[in-house]
């Protein structure tokens, strides 16, 4: 039924309710507070834990499945923002303080992957993913250069904000989208043949057609926040039955079909920044908002952020 609601869950379309998506827990479960703005979330399989960051208090968290215990992960993290796994399990992690993407290998050392793009250093990588075929992908808003609170505050050197792909083979940075607000989250379809894109200030949430040689296609308008005047969208995420949930800040956590139609939503007492599929089943739903981070286990599925065939994160517990 259209409209209907339950508790967390608000129906705009008959496909959320008929495609299981408000099947799930009733509530959400509060695994943390006392951040200053938390945001990255990223489930790594191997150690059954969430590693997140709270960018302003300049560290990384985790939360061990487990027992449910919260600890420090790194601290003066070069207010790292986004966080995702490479193909061979190793973090990559969006440092916008440090201006740079930087890999975390299986012993723990820190690999920088990009800083600079034509000899000019980054904006503040904010959000980044991996394609299979090990290209990675990151978008590179201001939010880190704007102030001192997520960041330090300097101009661009590049006088843009843009999507940029580093390339397996040579490491060279390649500019990959331009044209933005402030791009943030991205994420690819299933089968890769579409990069989405959100873009915060621009209002909407663009898609581009990924061609062979792994350039981009001009894009278009996949779906606007104007749907919903209080949404400004963050990053993104795919469930398997190809919807798009999208962090969309004061308005909660929005479930897009794969036609663009807003079908339904999450409603969640704080500004919502970042969601992240995990758990054995990936059915476990992780949200980062504002000071906490939250879950709820539904009764669909989240894709693994690298894909099928990705090997699980071995590395050190303690980087």
């Amino acid at each position: 039924m259209t409209g209907e609601r339950r508790a967390l869950y608000e129906a705009f379309d008959d496909r959320f309710r008929t495609g299981r998506c408000m099947n799930g827990d009733a509530d959400l479960e509060v695994l943390y507070t006392g951040c200053r703005w938390a945001e990255g979330p990223l489930y790594v399989p191997a150690w059954r834990q969430l590693i997140w960051s709270d960018i302003p208090n300049d560290r990384m968290l985790r939360w061990d499945e487990e027992t449910g215990a919260v600890s420090v992960f790194r601290r003066a993290a070069g207010h790292t923002n986004g966080n995702t796994l490479d193909r061979e399990g190793r973090l990559i992690t969006c440092e916008q303080g440090n201006r740079r993407v930087t890999r975390t290998e299986h012993d723990g050392t820190v690999t920088v992957l990009a800083d600079r793009w034509r000899g000019r250093r980054l904006n503040s990588p904010n959000d980044a993913a991996v394609k299979s075929d090990g290209s990675i992908w990151f978008s590179d808003p201001d939010f880190g250069i704007a102030s001192d609170y997520e960041g330090y505050r300097a101009a661009s050197e590049i006088g843009a904000n843009n999507v940029y792909r580093i390339d397996p083979d040579t490491g060279e940075v390649d500019l990959a989208a331009e044209g933005f607000g402030a791009p943030n989250g991205l994420v690819f379809s299933l089968d890769e043949r579409q990069l989405f894109v959100s873009d915060t200030r621009g209002g909407c949430i663009r898609v581009f057609d990924v061609r062979a040689d792994g350039t981009l296609s001009a894009g278009e308008v996949f779906a606007e926040a104007s749907a919903r005047p209080a949404a400004r969208f963050d990053n993104l995420r795919f469930d398997d039955g190809g919807r798009l949930w999208a962090a969309a800040m004061a308005d909660g956590v929005h479930c897009y079909d794969p036609d663009g139609t807003l079908i339904g939503r999450l409603d969640i007492p704080e500004a919502v920044s970042n969601i992240s599929w995990g758990g054995a089943k990936r059915n476990r739903l992780f949200i980062a908002a504002e000071t906490s981070l939250y879950s709820v286990v539904m009764a669909v599925s989240g894709t693994h952020p690298t894909g099928p065939g990705a090997r699980p994160w071995l590395g050190p517990h303690h980087a």
